[in-house]
């Protein structure tokens, strides 16, 4: 643990502003990814039907696929992240608020003893 022994420092303002940027970058890579499916389907099959042309797509075509898969998962990933980060900086505040209000319910009396209203 760091000098001043805090296990978690949470600033609520870094993650409201950092969210926006992972759903930014998730709207980036969709649109890229959009961009991609249809850059592949106006080429074609470029490479042919002969022999060669059929082997080249047999191992070209699984990892179109697989790539367009796993983008899709970033995708959904960064969005997700965006998703947590936003939750997260919520039930911060929501915590905040439950443990300050449970202290408000907490008075000293004039006897200095503590005392539940």
């Amino acid at each position: 643990m760091g000098d001043s022994g805090k296990i978690l420092d949470i600033k609520i303002a870094d993650l409201k502003a950092t969210a926006p940027h992972f759903e930014h970058e998730s709207v980036a890579l969709a649109h890229a990814l959009t961009k991609l499916k249809h850059g592949l389907e106006a080429a074609g099959s470029p490479w042919g039907d002969d022999e060669q042309g059929q082997k080249f797509h047999k191992v070209y075509g699984p990892h179109v696929t697989q790539i367009e898969h796993a983008t899709k998962i970033l995708v959904d990933g960064l969005a997700s992240i965006r998703d947590a980060m936003v939750d997260m900086a919520d039930g911060h505040i929501n915590n905040e608020e439950l443990v300050r209000s449970m202290f408000s319910r907490i008075h000293v009396d004039h006897g200095g003893k503590d005392a539940h209203r």
